[in-house]
């Protein structure tokens, strides 16, 4: 059986999704926060998505893929 944080959080990533699939091919600013209180910094469009993935082409060059779970649990930001 599901536990009430179970369906909240399911329904946080449901909601996540369909903001990702909203602004799929929309110019992002995107924040990664690292280990150690670090965080960096970039721009780019959401290329591919995915059931469990999505992609993003950062304006510099390289391609970077997230798990919908990176939002949820703030190891990034999207803006």
């Amino acid at each position: 059986a599901l536990c009430m944080l179970d369906i909240r959080g399911y329904d946080m990533l449901e909601k996540i999704k369909k903001n990702i699939k909203e602004n799929k091919g929309k110019k992002l600013k995107i924040k990664i926060n690292n280990i150690r209180n670090k965080s960096e910094y970039t721009e780019g469009i959401i290329s591919e998505i995915y059931e469990r993935v999505f992609i993003i082409d950062c304006f510099d060059g390289i391609k970077r893929s997230f798990n919908y779970s990176d939002i949820l649990t703030g190891n990034i930001e999207i803006k």
